[in-house]
């Protein structure tokens, strides 16, 4: 009778693990993406004291062209740091990430302006900028690789959406940041240097961060780790499926989260014409919803499968695209366009909720980290960093409404590589790693 009772109080303790290696690994990707995130809410204040004589679209598209070469690092950052995971560990790669960027939020406090050291301070936001992109394309597929395999069986889906929660978490600890400042300072004080203050913050709970990781578990063993390829982009492009449907459903996915989260301050301070303030506090609201919605819908999909969800979201994303745009450029009331904007929220969550672990799914173990690492950070740089660029750039240039129609195409590609896709219920490489259907070539 004693042993019928053991099974019990041993899956307590082996749950509890679970959840403090989640919250640990996920404490970084929340400081990560909130030091990434707190220069796009406070662009608007300082994006003219280094872009200075453009006028505000013009710095606004300067600041988001820097937004955009930051991106362009995290291929590079994704391949670095997925090939540490691969060969020296999950837990050293995410160490070194949340590091890097501790001192990059640190640098950009210290940067001096246009009016200190003129066409410098540009120059000098760029290389700070550059070193943060590094930091964050490497934190991505070292913590959605880690997040996968520490989850439980039948609850990846649920787990790994904490890793969007903490994603979107640290966007809106950056947007209620602003609407604090900008209840508490003004606007006027924040452009006169109190948007130093957000990236010290955020340095100082990278500390915070790495100290929580520090007493994280590996998740791959010696023997896995030094498995002949490991790390190597000669043994990812063996697995040319799982490459090619990566890239294809990131890059959609990211263009329409970057879209609708942080180029959407933009458009309805810019285009629509409400103040920084309310837009400011408006959004906060849409993402602590959109943050609620990720283990929903992550939990969701261990039932009915990856795939399924991801449907959802291609569908919308190309029939809806065009029609939101247009209501949200003829809204008069930031209510009705917070409405529209969680309807969208709720839609693209169809893809942020399982985005980790749906790309962690297709890759063996021994080149997960730089296959979600290195694959996301290209698809990511090149459509979801460039949204506000291009955005902004075709306002500017006149033709304002044929972003949405850019977007409709990119999710026209994004469904066609979602059909490639297998039943993650039976095809995982991480429940199924000799039986999934995303074998080598």
């Amino acid at each position: 009778m004693t042993t019928a009772t053991r099974p019990a109080p041993t899956a307590a303790p082996i749950e509890w693990r679970t959840v403090k290696a989640i919250f640990a690994a996920s404490s970084g990707n929340l400081v990560e993406w909130f030091d990434f995130y707190i220069y796009a809410f406070f662009s608007v204040y300082f994006a003219e004291q280094f872009f200075t004589g453009t006028g505000q679209t013009g710095s606004l598209m300067k600041s988001a062209g820097v937004f955009f070469v930051g991106f362009l690092m995290r291929p590079i950052g994704g391949w670095l740091f997925g090939r540490i995971a691969d060969r020296y560990g999950r837990k050293r790669s995410m160490l070194i990430a949340i590091s890097m960027m501790c001192a990059g939020s640190l640098m950009f406090a210290a940067l001096p302006t246009a009016a200190t050291v003129g066409a410098l301070a540009p120059v000098l936001m760029l290389i700070v900028r550059c070193i943060q992109g590094l930091s964050v394309g490497g934190e991505y597929g070292s913590t959605a690789t880690y997040m996968s395999e520490i989850a439980s069986t039948g609850r990846r889906g649920f787990y790994s959406s904490f890793q969007y929660v903490t994603l979107i978490g640290g966007q809106l600890l950056a947007s209620l940041l602003a609407v604090i400042m900008t209840s508490a300072l003004g606007d006027e004080a924040i452009t006169n240097g109190w948007w130093r203050l957000p990236f010290v913050i955020g340095a100082l709970a990278a500390v915070v961060s790495l100290w929580l990781r520090n007493g994280l578990e590996e998740t791959a063993s010696d023997q896995e780790l030094s498995v002949e390829g490991a790390g190597s982009l000669r043994e990812l492009f063996r697995h040319p499926r799982s490459f090619w449907v990566v890239l294809g459903i990131t890059s959609v996915g990211s263009l329409t989260f970057y879209t609708y989260t942080t180029y959407m301050q933009k458009y309805l301070i810019n285009t629509a014409g409400f103040s920084k303030g309310d837009v400011a506090r408006t959004m906060t609201i849409c993402l602590f919803i959109y943050m609620i919605m990720q283990p929903i819908v992550g939990a969701f999909s261990d039932r009915v499968g990856r795939k399924n969800i991801m449907i959802v979201f291609g569908v919308f994303s190309l029939f809806a695209t065009i029609p939101a745009f247009m209501l949200l450029g003829h809204q008069s009331s930031l209510v009705s366009a917070a409405a529209i904007i969680i309807v969208i929220l709720a839609f693209e969550s169809c893809y942020t909720s399982i985005s980790g672990i749906l790309k962690a799914e297709m890759f063996p173990i021994h080149i997960r980290g730089l296959g979600v690492g290195f694959t996301y950070a290209v698809g990511n740089s090149l459509f979801g960093g460039s949204a506000e660029y291009v955005a902004l750039g075709l306002k500017n240039a006149g033709h304002a409404s044929l972003f949405p129609a850019y977007v409709t195409i990119m999710a026209a590609i994004g469904l066609v590589a979602i059909s490639f896709l297998h039943d993650s219920r039976s095809h995982s490489t991480i429940d199924n790693p000799h039986g999934s259907a995303y074998k080598r070539k």
